[in-house]
């Protein structure tokens, strides 16, 4: 087959799997340029490109390749413009450290390291507890669950502990595997009787990273090969990481003898991240990408995008990608054009007066006496709530909170927001009853 209809067959199958605003904008420009036995080079305008397919579909091309020609294909990108040679040089020992993984059967992503994880308010407590176990893997929490939403950087915590323990013990067994990559695994030693050497790969290894578990609710013999694989690992006091959506209590059809098992070591959640995370953040990638941005652009993206990390990070290589087409400045003109289907003109920034009406009607109080001066349990509460939400949503000063909470000054929310902090972390239900007030404000 030519390598034009090779080529023009798999964007076809590509543009089905992710839709066509991402296959226009990421998969259209890309082209074929060399295909050689089991080798393929892909032609890639820049980086950037490089960057947003690698991070968001990292087995796509190959994978649609080989079920066009029927065998094995690596994939190589060629960049068509010229690269900055600090990135170049970055990139390379990356994928220098990759291969030199790969080869001990060791499959993890290079970037997601503990020293370019921004930590926050959000998301300190998982961060803090992932570090405790790569330091003293099957000591400190075992196993570890880390919950969160998505695109808030479960996988990005966990692959950082496998990759700080590859690092420090290279005589280690380490394993991260999707749940629905083990799921499929199950399966096929089932159908071909190979259970044996199933539990030969994963009861016998010194750490496994389990992302997203969520995803095997209803699956029986999952859930049955999982529990003796995480017992068997656990007797030996080998260390277990896992990720999910929600928290064990609430994966439904999973067996209690499971979701116990999850919940033995210590759980910790990952929160939506704060607008001086948001804003840290993007520092951080823009630094990392050589991407020029100005303050007021910053202040935009941390405003307009307030709840997913990843799409924080994809929106601004997203911009980088134009401006590197267009060799424009990112301005907030492009990029209130560039990114249109994730940014509405009419999506307003979130107000104090917002969050102090939504809380009133949420604990049944009235609005008038957020600005008030009563101190009694039924105000104060919904009060320091409004206070603590206002500091997460908004961009606004501490003084500036307190100037609309009826002239209170910037040590009282300092002193409101570690309360309500302390008491999420302490009374689960109360956690879930500003987490959904949140969301209520937000949607």
């Amino acid at each position: 087959m030519p390598l034009e209809a090779i080529w023009n067959k798999s964007l076809t199958i590509i543009e089905k799997k992710v839709g066509e605003n991402a296959f226009e904008l990421w998969f259209k420009p890309i082209k074929l340029s060399q295909l050689k036995d089991q080798s393929a080079v892909i032609e890639i305008p820049n980086r950037f490109f490089k960057d947003w397919v690698e991070d968001y579909y990292p087995t796509l091309i190959n994978d649609t390749m080989e079920e066009i020609v029927g065998h094995p294909i690596t994939v190589k990108f060629k960049i068509a413009e010229k690269e900055d040679s600090e990135v170049k040089r970055i990139d390379a020992r990356l994928e220098g450290r990759k291969q030199r993984l790969a080869s001990k059967g060791i499959y993890l992503n290079p970037k997601y390291t503990f020293s370019n994880f921004i930590t926050g308010q959000s998301n300190q407590f998982a961060h803090a507890a992932a570090m405790a176990v790569a330091e003293s893997l099957g000591k400190a929490y075992n196993p570890l669950f880390i919950y969160g939403g998505v695109g808030l950087g479960k996988t990005h915590l966990i692959t950082a502990i496998g990759n700080k323990v590859a690092d420090k013990r290279q005589d280690f067994n380490i394993l991260y595997v999707s749940s629905e990559q083990f799921t499929n695994e199950v399966v096929s030693a089932v159908r071909h009787g190979k259970t044996e050497e199933l539990k030969g790969k994963y009861r016998n290894l010194d750490l496994l990273l389990v992302d997203d578990v969520q995803f095997i609710e209803n699956k029986t013999a999952t859930q049955e090969e999982l529990f003796h694989t995480l017992n068997t690992l656990y007797e030996k006091q080998k260390q277990i990481v896992l990720s999910s959506d929600r928290p064990p209590k609430e994966i439904k059809n999973i067996t209690d003898r499971l979701r116990s098992r999850f919940s033995m070591g210590l759980i910790a959640d990952i929160q939506p991240p704060e607008i001086e995370l948001r804003m840290a953040i993007i520092q951080k990638k823009a630094a990392t990408e050589r991407i020029q941005l100005s303050d007021e652009v910053v202040n935009f993206l941390a405003s307009r995008v307030k709840s997913n990390i990843r799409e924080l990070e994809g929106s601004l290589i997203r911009l980088g990608a134009q401006s590197s087409l267009t060799s424009e400045p990112i301005d907030v003109s492009m990029a209130k054009n560039i990114l249109k289907d994730i940014i509405s003109e009419v999506d307003r920034p979130i107000t104090i007066e917002q969050i102090q009406k939504s809380a009133a009607e949420f604990y049944g109080i009235k609005y008038q006496e957020m600005k008030s001066k009563k101190r009694t349990k039924e105000i104060a509460i919904p009060r320091q709530v409004a206070m603590y939400i206002s500091k997460q949503l908004t961009g606004s000063s501490l003084s500036d909170i307190g100037k609309n909470f009826g002239g209170k000054d910037h040590a009282t929310v300092i002193y409101a927001c570690k309360q309500i902090e302390g008491k999420r972390e302490k009374d689960e239900e109360f956690n879930r009853k500003v987490e959904s007030l949140i969301k209520r404000i937000q949607g």
